[in-house]
Parts: structure tokens; C-alpha cells; sequence
């Protein structure tokens, strides 16, 4: 028997605490499903009408609205709370009390059966905060849920920002500056103006995160000032703030699974109400063509029940790319919103050699889906010059997001967001 003497014991115990808090503070926060009977999780502004970037005003009384749907017919008992993060998604230093004013935990109690549908579910409804709650600080934050008070059984976790505006952002989507991205990619210029706010040292404390079409997987983050002229932060940068172009999104209507729909060439019932999509070309090839889409987002929404959340039925959707196999270069993946912006397994396409086709087969709720295809790469990088191309002419949306480190609580605080769209701002 090994036999440790209490001195080293207590230095042991001591060591492993401080290597597991570290691990829990280095943890990442993403928009992540932990149940694979979760489906169509939306976080948004509580509105009436979709908008998909999940940011609150700190002086507004602003609600966010959280839904999602577990594929089962039973009722279960979820809980959620709140948990401020850093400017990088990893929890900040801050407690709960100093950024939650009132009850830190709440229950999820709005839930209603589909009806009239092949694939039966629970559909579940959180708009927040709640009475009693109150959100006192700017930043990151996520909100996670779980079941029955255990936040180690969580369900789903998603980001949201709160913001306390201090600035006012000029900004500019452009052609790039460098000439070989010129043809290819976009430069997201800007200017950051903070008179009467106090930012002691602009370059060690501000940080900024740029959002091409709300996605997080491709954000530019930690972006510092170019400039300092007085108030005014400058960020026209020619290499930092570029994006690839990429292209104007694919689309698919399945709103309704009766009827005749765009790029939908089948549809039938077994098991689950099916839709076969039209088989679509690889366009890196081609020259851009401009038409009106979603920027990757989606519509849930039926045309075929009296009630739009309740009814809308899952289809099991099956795309199709014709394409060379690209195996020796990476893996090919369905790529939007209805991915949650990620490369996600069950979104991976197979080749089909006999039919010289990518194919994949994924259930999805009634809505209008824009869509891309993209390469995976062996770095494990998203690459569009094979299936969609990349073109500084296609219309994209861009956020910027200024972050201060707050020097006397230690905390990363949002003090400016500003969205602009390429197409209408493009410097040509």
C-alpha cells in the first residue's frame, strides 16, 4: 500500500483544485445542443418578427425568446440560468450577484404537443428575463439549460450580448485594399468614437469582434485600434478585417409539404413526411449572379395548419451536390443556420461514386432554409472556392462588436454594436 504523507497529500489536493479550476475557466461557451432529440432551437428578440442576432440593450426593457423542440411526446421539467462570459466566450470572474439582480434560476413551463404532425414533439417557449430577474451588467453571456435543477444534465447552451452603449460606429463594407484578395473578399472598415466615456489606455482595453451574417465560426475576434486620434478609435485595417465573399445563399421552401415548393422536386410520406431537393451544381467555377436571399438564415413557419408552431411537421430533407469527389482535399458539409453556423456530424455529406454526387439526408422543421455547401479542410478550415466560390459583390451582413475591459470589476463590457450590409454600403 503507497503511503503519501499529509503534508504532500494537502499540496496534492491543492494542485488538482487549482488545475480543475482552470480547466472550468478556460471552457469555450457555444451555441451547443447536449440532447440529439433537440431540434430548431431559435434565440432572438422577443419582437414579433425574426431577428436572429440575440442582442439586448442594458437601459431598454428588452426580452429575448427562447424555443426549441424535443422530439418526444412527453413533458419534461428544464430549468435554466444565466452566466456571464468574457469577450471570448469563457466565463468571466464575475458572480452571479454582481450581474443578476433578483432570482438566478428559472423554470421553463410554456410547452404545447405538436398536432397533426408524422413526427411528434414538445415544443418549448422561454422569453426573458423574467419578472424578478434582472440583468445589471454589458457582455457575453450564455444561457443554459438543463433538467431538474442539475446544471451538470444540461440540454442546450446559447449566447446572447447585452449592451450599454457608449459609442457611435461609422462603417464601411468595401472591396479589399490588397490586390489579390480583391476579386474575392470583403474589408469591413470602421471608426469608434467614445467622447464621454472614459477609456484610459484604448489600445490594451478595447477589443473588437466582427459577425459575418451572425455567425460566430468565422468572427474575427480581439481586433485592436489601428489609430487613436482623441476619441476616435480607427480600425481601417487592409489585412485584419477581411472576410471571403463567398456567395448569395442557396434556398429551399418546405412551409408547405402539400404543395408544389421552390427546389423541392419530390415529396412523399413513409415513416416521416420526406422532401428531395433539386441537385444542386459546385458554383467556384462560376461567375457571381445576383439574386435576393436570406444571408443563410431561415423562417420557421407552415402553410399547411391553423397553428404555425404547433403543426409545422419534420421532413427528413435530402441534398444533393453534384460534384468531383474532393476527399483528397476535405469534407463537404450542408452549412447555414439550420447548422448553427457549425460543421456539425449529422450535416457531413457522403459521395456517391456511381452517381458522381454528394448526398445527404437531414430531418428538419417546415421553414424557408437558405443554405451553403463548404469544404472542410484537413486544418479543419471552411473553404468556398470549390462548392460556392467567393465574390466581393455578394451581399453580406456584418456586426461589429466593441468590447472595454472594465478595469475596476474586471469584466469585459459591450459598449458598441453596429450591423451594416454590404450591398448597401459597398465602396465600389
Amino acid at each position: 500500500m503507497l503511503f503519501i504523507p499529509m503534508k504532500k497529500l494537502l499540496i496534492l489536493v491543492c494542485l488538482s483544485a487549482i488545475v480543475m479550476n482552470t480547466v472550468a475557466q478556460t471552457k469555450v461557451y457555444d451555441n451547443t445542443n447536449y440532447d440529439d432529440k433537440i431540434a430548431t432551437v431559435i434565440l432572438q428578440k422577443d419582437l414579433g418578427i425574426y431577428d436572429p442576432l440575440p442582442l439586448l440593450d442594458l437601459s431598454e426593457s428588452e426580452k429575448l425568446r427562447l424555443s426549441f423542440d424535443i422530439l418526444s411526446p412527453t413533458n419534461e421539467f428544464f430549468n435554466y440560468s444565466i452566466m456571464h462570459c468574457d469577450r471570448n466566450w469563457q466565463p468571466s470572474d464575475l458572480q452571479p450577484m454582481e450581474y443578476i439582480s433578483g432570482q438566478r434560476m428559472g423554470e421553463i413551463t410554456d410547452f404545447k404537443f405538436s398536432t397533426n404532425t408524422y413526427t411528434r414533439y414538445t415544443h418549448y417557449t422561454l422569453t426573458f428575463p423574467e419578472q424578478g430577474m434582472a440583468i445589471t451588467k454589458s457582455g457575453n453571456y450564455i444561457i443554459k439549460v438543463y433538467r431538474n435543477f442539475d446544471e451538470e444534465d444540461l440540454l442546450l447552451t446559447r449566447r446572447f450580448m447585452v449592451l450599454d452603449n457608449q459609442t457611435r460606429i461609422s462603417s464601411n463594407v468595401r472591396i479589399a485594399t490588397l490586390p489579390d484578395k480583391r476579386f474575392t473578399h470583403q474589408e469591413v472598415d470602421f471608426d469608434v468614437d467614445y467622447e464621454g466615456f472614459d477609456i484610459p489606455n484604448p489600445f490594451l482595453d478595447v477589443n473588437v469582434t466582427i459577425l459575418q451574417n451572425n455567425s460566430w465560426n468565422n468572427a474575427i475576434y480581439n481586433l485592436k485600434p489601428l489609430f487613436v486620434n482623441g476619441n476616435n478609435l480607427n480600425f481601417n485595417y487592409e489585412d485584419k478585417n477581411l472576410f471571403p465573399g463567398t456567395n448569395e445563399f442557396r434556398f429551399f421552401d418546405i412551409r408547405s409539404l402539400r404543395f408544389f415548393s421552390n427546389n423541392v422536386i419530390k415529396k412523399y410520406t413513409d415513416s416521416v413526411q420526406n422532401g428531395v431537393l433539386r441537385p444542386e451544381e459546385a458554383r467556384g467555377h462560376l461567375n457571381y449572379v445576383r439574386w435576393i436571399d436570406y444571408n443563410g438564415k431561415r423562417v420557421i413557419m407552415n402553410d399547411d395548419g391553423v397553428n404555425i408552431v404547433e403543426d409545422g411537421d419534420y421532413a427528413m430533407i435530402h441534398f444533393y451536390l453534384k460534384s468531383n469527389d474532393l476527399a483528397d482535399m476535405g469534407d463537404v458539409y450542408i452549412y447555414g443556420e439550420l447548422t448553427d453556423w457549425q460543421l456539425k456530424e449529422k450535416f457531413k455529406m457522403k459521395y456517391f461514386e456511381e452517381y458522381d454526387m454528394y448526398g445527404a439526408s437531414v430531418l428538419l422543421k417546415q421553414s424557408y432554409y437558405n443554405y451553403h455547401f463548404v469544404l472542410k479542410d484537413k486544418d479543419g478550415n471552411i473553404d468556398y472556392t470549390f462548392t460556392e466560390g467567393n465574390h466581393q459583390e455578394t451581399e453580406n451582413d456584418y456586426t461589429v462588436l466593441v468590447y472595454h475591459k472594465n478595469v475596476f470589476y474586471g469584466y469585459d463590457e459591450l459598449i458598441g454594436a453596429t450591423t451594416r450590409n454590404s450591398y448597401t454600403v459597398m465602396d465600389k
